[in-house]
C-alpha cells in the first residue's frame, strides 16, 4: 500500500508538471518536494490534475482521429486524381501517335505519287515548292527517282534544294 501511495506521488507530480490546470498549480507544495498524498486535498487534486489530463488526451485523440480521416479522404481524392491525369496522359500520348502516324502515311503517299509521276510534271511541281519542302519529299525517295526529277529543274532551284538537303542535319549534336 505504501509502495502505491510512494509511486503515485513521485508519477503524479511528473503529471502535474506536464499539464496541471491552474486551479492545481495552487496546490500546498513546494518545488521539488513531492506531495504529500496522505492529505485528502492533496490526494483530491492529484486526482483532479490525472482526470484533466485524461479528458485532454482524450480529446486531442479524438482530433487526431478527425485529422487522420481528413488525410485519408485528401489522399483517396488526389490517388483518384492521379488515376484520371495518368489516363489522360495516355489518351493524349495514344491520340498524338495516331496522328503522328496519319501524318507519316500521308507524307508517305504524297512522296510516292511524286516518286510515280513523270520526272518533267514532278520537276515542274517541284519548281513551284518552297526548297525546304521540296527537299523532304526528295529525301524520301529513291535516289534514282529523286535524281530524274532534279535533271528537270532549274539550275538555280536544284542548288537550292541539294544545299537544303546537304544542311538538313547539320544542326543535329554528335555529342
Amino acid at each position: 500500500m505504501l509502495s502505491a501511495a510512494v509511486r503515485l506521488a513521485t508519477e503524479a507530480g511528473q503529471v502535474l508538471a506536464s499539464d496541471t490546470p491552474v486551479d492545481v498549480i495552487d496546490a500546498p507544495t513546494e518545488l521539488g518536494n513531492p506531495m504529500d498524498l496522505a492529505r485528502p486535498e492533496q490526494m483530491t487534486a492529484a486526482l483532479n490534475a490525472i482526470k484533466h489530463r485524461e479528458v485532454s488526451l482524450a480529446r486531442r485523440e479524438t482530433e487526431l482521429a478527425e485529422r487522420e480521416a481528413i488525410l485519408s479522404a485528401a489522399e483517396e481524392a488526389i490517388d483518384a486524381e492521379l488515376a484520371k491525369l495518368e489516363q489522360a496522359e495516355q489518351s493524349l500520348r495514344d491520340t498524338i501517335s495516331l496522328a503522328a502516324s496519319a501524318a507519316e502515311d500521308d507524307l508517305g503517299q504524297l512522296t510516292a505519287v511524286y516518286a510515280n509521276m513523270k520526272p518533267k510534271q514532278a520537276a515542274a511541281l517541284f519548281e513551284q515548292m518552297d526548297a525546304t519542302f521540296a527537299a523532304g519529299f526528295l529525301a524520301r525517295m529513291a535516289s534514282d527517282s529523286a535524281a530524274r526529277i532534279m535533271a528537270g529543274m532549274t539550275p538555280e532551284k536544284a542548288y537550292e534544294i541539294s544545299v537544303e538537303l546537304a544542311g538538313r542535319n547539320a544542326d543535329i549534336p554528335t555529342e
